[in-house]
């Protein structure tokens, strides 16, 4: 039997850095949600376990441990025949590596592994267990603090510049590290305006440093910012990926294009978050 998994590209719609932890890890308070982008994990059953990669953003790379899909699939017990469909661009904040981990956790319990638990997932990193989940959660801590939220419909824009951005070198770059928490309660968003509206009082405050790593994400926030009918503009994870919010899915697509044919070199998608 083989199995398909969809791996959902995940957004960091604000990324508030809390803390730091004596072993170095940052704390986090994050609003998360999934788009109808991402990867696709497909898996089998087999002796040994193996990964073959395909798609446009394969070169690159690797098929052997170090992948997180085969470190997930050495923690689920299985051996499995994996194959992953890489269109996330890498190291790009959207979670391509997490997602496929997730992904592959989720095959192996279709094809009978026993399921882990938070903490196994969160073994393999610290996005891995909201990625397992793949709704709209506020994640805190380093990860393992994950609440499922109400969000409203959201149509976004993504756009990577196509380039990779250091995570390590980007927290390097973080002035402040005790920064304020979003509200501990959050408010009762009616529709996508309500909430873009909310977005702006937020913040990624991994943005600006990610920033002076990388100057393409200012670019890319200025051309999003400049799109017409646009609510909000942000940059998701570490970067270099960043996003504008819509109102409807067809203004989304407009801009999207819009902004392709402009910019034929950056990795442009319109998206729209998955249903809880």
């Amino acid at each position: 039997m083989t199995v398909k998994i969809f791996a959902p590209a995940k957004i960091n719609l604000t990324l508030h850095v809390t803390g730091q932890r004596a072993d170095g890890y940052h704390l986090l308070d994050s609003l998360v949600a999934f788009v109808d982008i991402g990867d696709q994990i497909t898996a089998q059953r087999t002796d040994q376990s193996s990964l073959i990669v395909t798609g446009p953003f394969a070169d690159g790379v690797p098929t052997d441990a170090t992948n997180l899909v085969m470190k997930a699939a050495q923690i689920s017990g299985l051996h499995m025949q994996i194959g992953l469909d890489k269109r996330l661009p890498p190291s790009s904040g959207i979670g391509g590596g997490s997602t496929d981990a997730a992904a592959t956790l989720k095959a192996a319990a279709r094809l009978g592994a026993s399921p882990v638990t938070p903490a196994q997932a969160l073994r393999l990193g610290a996005d891995v267990p909201v990625c397992l989940a793949a709704k709209p959660m506020r994640m805190r801590g380093i990860g393992e603090d994950v609440q499922q939220i109400k969000l409203p419909a959201l149509h976004m824009v993504l756009v990577n510049p196509r380039v990779a951005v250091s995570t390590p070198e980007v927290f390097k770059r973080l002035e402040a590290k005790d920064n304020a928490p979003m509200p501990e309660v959050l408010p009762d968003w009616p529709d996508g305006v309500a909430f873009a509206d909310w977005l702006t009082t937020q913040r990624n405050d991994l943005q600006r440093p990610a920033v002076k790593v990388m100057p393409e994400i200012a670019a890319v926030l200025t051309a999003l910012a400049l799109l017409p009918n646009v609510l909000a503009t942000r940059m998701s994870g570490s970067g270099a990926t960043c996003f504008a919010v819509f109102e409807r899915r067809e203004e989304a697509e407009a801009a999207a294009a819009q902004l392709a044919h402009g910019n034929p070199w950056w990795w442009v998608k319109p998206a729209s978050t998955l249903p809880a």
